[in-house]
């Protein structure tokens, strides 16, 4: 005989509670294999695909694409046969979570709604939310069998995290007036916003209490949701620069004789020599002499922490969003290997194949805002990092050289940096020695 079992969104590791279903990629009847993946989830780090860990007939799906989950809550029912009496995880890893064994089966209760989710055998039912229970005979909860299920007057509202709580009140909207669509009634990020939504008008926006008027701009006009890994970034640079005391400096270098290194590089074989990977080369050499810019400052502990290794980050705009990859031990590689490295996180991060552990732990950051046409820019703080280095595009312009006005491959360096960390003149000695290195390349044949 078939035992039905229930596989729930697993936990994801880095704090992360919730997730977006972006697609499906088996149906309901499909036979699936042990560790397939099932279907491909963003979370606020990176895009997921999320392994099963039965094998057995797809009985239910829980959750349009575009619907949000919270840890735990309902992905798919698998019907296995009688070796699976008593399953376990298969063990194997998850992008680096691993999958878990399953959770004791839920007491079965009788009662009048019993069956309903086990007749339709698809939690895919327009007007139902997404986190519906697993479907077996069970007693149907107040909300899914029609009767409105209301926040007691006393107690803990159930909020699926901080951050939704936070926007119920900067907005004046008192959770216990909900209805959670999610497990057990648990408010999601989408019941408040659509109770946002519900209670605006065409001329005002929501009047938070104790907070001034906020006129609505005439029109019609589109909505773009802070979330996944674009409302993952909006969190931190507004962290950013909440907390850190950040200072900029700039400077513009003659790139000529590095780019005449980098061409001849290339000219004698071999994999092909990238120039950001001679700017992170640069950077790692000015970092071992200036290494209060690897570094982050603990608030609670109030201790600058300085770090012995370099885990440099680079800013990579994708379809969903800036990411930030990050490349391990950057200060123990060539250029060769820092170009292969580059290449490899760029692909992914276009792909959205990122990890979450690729994602963060970095040390510094190397923003190239040249690739989009830009000369200089003061760039925000990766928080809780120290540091980002900018490079503008390389152009030619005219430049004293050697004495005479010439046309010269002319690039602007600037230097975001966290002023508690170090001052002016340290930042300047950083700068100042990545523009000679830029300048004149064999001042790194010194650090090889």
């Amino acid at each position: 005989m078939a035992q039905v079992l229930e596989f729930k969104l697993p936990d994801l590791g880095e704090g992360l509670t919730e997730a977006e279903i972006v697609r499906w990629l088996v149906q309901v009847g499909d036979v699936v294999a042990v560790d397939q993946p099932v279907v491909e989830v963003e979370t606020a780090k990176a895009m997921v695909e999320v392994p099963c860990p039965y094998g057995g007939v797809v009985t239910a799906r829980f959750g349009e694409e575009g619907t949000e989950l919270p840890v735990g809550a309902p992905l798919l029912t698998v019907a296995v046969g009688e070796t699976a009496a008593e399953p376990e995880g298969s063990g194997n890893v998850l992008v680096g979570y691993g999958t878990q064994a399953p959770a004791a089966r839920r007491r079965r209760v009788r009662g009048p709604a019993a069956g309903t989710a086990a007749q339709n055998g698809q939690a895919k039912q327009p007007g139902h939310a997404p986190a519906t229970r697993m479907p077996e005979p069970a007693a149907a909860s107040p909300a899914r069998a029609g009767a409105p299920v209301t926040t007691p007057a006393q107690g803990p509202v159930p909020v699926i995290s901080p951050l939704v709580r936070r926007l119920a009140r900067d907005n004046g909207l008192d959770l216990r007036q909900l209805v959670g669509s999610g497990p057990e009634g648990l408010i999601l990020r989408a019941d408040v916003e659509g109770a946002l939504r519900a209670r605006e008008t065409p001329t005002t926006a929501p009047q938070p209490t104790g907070r001034a008027p906020v006129a609505s701009p005439s029109g019609s006009g589109a909505r773009v949701p802070l979330k996944g890994i674009r409302g993952a970034v909006a969190d931190k640079l507004s962290r950013s620069r909440r907390e850190i005391p950040d200072a900029t400096c700039w400077v513009d270098a003659d790139a000529t004789d590095l780019m005449r290194a980098r061409t001849a590089m290339n000219a004698v074989g071999g994999p092909k020599i990238s120039l950001l990977a001679l700017l992170a080369r640069i950077c790692t050499a000015a970092l071992a002499r200036f290494p209060e810019l690897n570094s982050f400052v603990d608030t609670e502990a109030r201790e600058i922490v300085r770090l012995d290794q370099v885990h440099l980050g680079f800013a990579a705009q994708t379809d969903r969003g800036l990411v930030v990859p990050v490349v391990r031990d950057a200060h123990v590689r060539d250029a060769e290997s820092l170009t292969a490295e580059f290449a490899r996180l760029t692909e992914a991060a276009r792909a959205g194949t990122l990890t979450p552990g690729e994602l963060t732990g970095g040390t510094f950051t190397l923003n190239n805002y040249g690739v989009f046409g830009v000369d200089g820019s003061t760039p925000i703080i990766n928080h809780p990092e120290a540091a980002m280095l900018g490079v503008g595009r390389i152009v030619p312009k005219p430049w004293v050289h050697e004495g005479e006005l010439a046309a010269r491959q002319v690039v602007q360096l600037s230097l975001t940096f966290d002023h508690r960390v170090c001052d002016g003149g340290t930042a300047g000695g950083f700068l100042r020695y990545v523009a000679d290195c830029v300048e004149h390349p064999t001042v790194l044949l010194r650090t090889l």
